[in-house]
This record gives structure tokens, sequence and C-alpha cells, in this order.
């Protein structure tokens, strides 16, 4: 048994090294403590199945290669992962397509005898959504505070303006909450997981 966790200990820290991440940063993306990483890496103890297959994925190797000894002159190699399409720009494409059919539908409906300028006015929600799903699964989740904030204060103001004649202004009081309980939301962190 023994033998086995100098292997996978080794296998770790090549894998770490050749990713050019630090206990900490290693630790970060697997949601574990740098000590946790360092036990690892000095055969203390071994991560279990579901951590060896994050690892894996992360490095682009299978989780054989993590179990399975090496020569020492065998080289383990990280494999970076490729992207056809620039996540950026699928996304500003997307927003442009939100952006060209909303002034279509003006169009459409200036046309038509109906000026409507309000059309503008819910794009802005509809692109909010759109930009949170797509940083959501592409992007930097940090952004997404800034996102939802800006969703809920363009409802409101969607909102706010499709009644105009009626001046219900008490409903920017209501984004004030919303926007405390966003805050205190993104506040919360979780604690890494100690082996």
């Amino acid at each position: 048994m023994d033998d086995f966790k100098k292997v996978v200990a080794g296998n770790i820290m090549k894998l770490r090294t050749l990713m050019n991440l630090t206990q900490a940063q290693l630790g970060e993306k697997l949601n574990y403590s740098d000590k946790s990483i360092s036990k690892w890496e000095r055969g203390e103890s071994i991560p279990d199945v579901y951590v060896l297959k994050q690892l894996a994925d992360l490095a682009g190797v299978t989780v054989d290669d993590i179990i399975t000894p090496h020569d020492p002159d065998e080289e383990l190699r990280v494999e970076k992962p490729t992207r056809r399409y620039s996540r950026r720009f699928i996304t500003l494409t997307v927003l442009a397509g939100i952006w060209a059919l909303a002034v279509l539908v003006f169009v459409i409906l200036w046309i038509a005898g109906i000026f409507h300028w309000l059309v503008f006015v819910y794009a802005i929600p509809v692109s909010l959504v759109t930009l949170l799903v797509l940083n959501s699964v592409w992007g930097d989740r940090r952004w997404n505070l800034y996102i939802i904030s800006g969703l809920v204060w363009g409802v409101i103001c969607s909102i706010y303006l499709s009644a105009l004649k009626y001046n219900w202004w008490q409903l920017f009081l209501v984004g004030i909450p919303a926007q405390i309980i966003i805050i205190f939301a993104f506040s919360i962190k979780s604690k890494p997981k100690t082996q």
C-alpha cells in the first residue's frame, strides 16, 4: 500500500508542476486546502476517486495515468484544452443578435405606424439574462454579481417605463433590498475541504 501511495504522490506532484500550479492554486481548483495537496504529494493520504477524476480532467490525463507507476524517463503529458471558437466572440455575437432583433422589431412596429421605443428597454434584461447564462457556463463567475444587479435594475426600469403614466416610482424601493440580498448572497464563501 505504501508503494501505491508513493506512486500516486509522485504523479500528483508531476502533474501539478507540469500545469505550473502551486499547491494552493491546485487546492483552489479542486476545492481543497493546500495542506491536503501537500499530504497527497508526501504520500500521507490519497485523494478519493472523485478528486482523482477531477484532477485527471484538469490535467487532460486519465485516472489510470495518476495511479500507475511510470518509468523515470517516461514523461506525463498534460494536454492543454483547445477551443475551436472564442467564447468572448460567441457571447458578443449572441448579444449583437439580440440587439439586431430589437432593431428589427422596432422597424416593423414603426412601419406599422407604432413608434414603440420600449423595445430597446426590454432588450436590456434579455441581454443580461443571456449574458448571465453564458458567463455562468464559460466566464468568470465573479462577474455574475454585476450582471444580476444590472438585471434586477433593468427589470425594474422596464416595468417603470412600461407604466410611465402611473408613475410607479416606488418600484425602485424594491431594488434596494434586492441589491442588498444579491451582495450578501455573493459574499457567501465555501470553506475548502480538508482530508
